[in-house]
């Protein structure tokens, strides 16, 4: 988990992807990558995120792919036999970390109040999920959790240009989930070129 914390650290942003089509994912793939943004978390909203995923680890062997909204077992073992570098859910299900555990892959699952960071710290998780960040009150609310907890978190959820820059400046912060940079419209018309401008912004907000 330390390496994989130290190439998130330096990614700094990590896209949150749901993708309709896995032909598209090369691609995507390709776009983020010219857009200096060499990672990816797919979301298992659709059908096709497993074989995007596949797609991705293929062509992009050295990037940073992650499997997103994982909420089962069998989902685990997809995401797994796809190529997926690490796990994460939108809340903490004891029977998902468990099991990502025992297979030896890497889970962040998500958690927005000192209960749910409790009990990650429990099943002996130390980098997790801020989500919905926004939503559960956003910069104060991180602040006042890792005052008090020994964990790093990965805030998710109503993240923007505007305040990405705000959110990377905390120490307990290792990076940043963000959608802004691959809108739905954008990949549903193909236009990699306009994807690739939304990640070199990006980067350059936070560099």
């Amino acid at each position: 988990m330390s390496v994989l914390l130290e190439k998130l650290s330096a990614l700094k942003i990590i896209p949150v992807i749901a993708i309709n089509n896995a032909d598209d994912a090369v691609a995507l793939g390709q776009a983020l990558i010219e857009g200096g943004m060499p990672s990816a978390e797919i979301t298992f909203r659709t059908p096709a995120a497993a074989q995007a995923i596949a797609n991705l680890r293929q062509q992009f062997p050295q990037m940073v792919i992650g499997a997103g909204t994982v909420l089962t077992t069998q989902q685990v073992d997809q995401a797994i036999e796809a190529g997926a570098d690490f796990i994460v859910s939108p809340g903490l299900n004891p029977t998902t970390v468990r099991y990502c555990q025992a297979r030896g892959i890497a889970i962040i699952p998500g958690v927005n109040n000192p209960s749910l960071v409790e009990q990650a710290m429990e099943l002996g998780l130390s980098a997790l999920k801020f989500f919905p960040a926004e939503p559960s009150g956003g910069l104060p609310m991180l602040k006042a959790m890792s005052a008090v907890y020994p964990v790093k978190f990965m805030p998710t959820g109503g993240i923007t240009p505007h305040n990405v820059k705000e959110y990377l400046a905390q120490k307990a912060v290792f990076a940043c989930g963000g959608t802004w940079m691959v809108p739905a419209d954008l990949l549903e018309q193909r236009q990699w070129q306009r994807v690739t401008e939304l990640a070199q912004q990006a980067m350059a907000v936070v560099s």
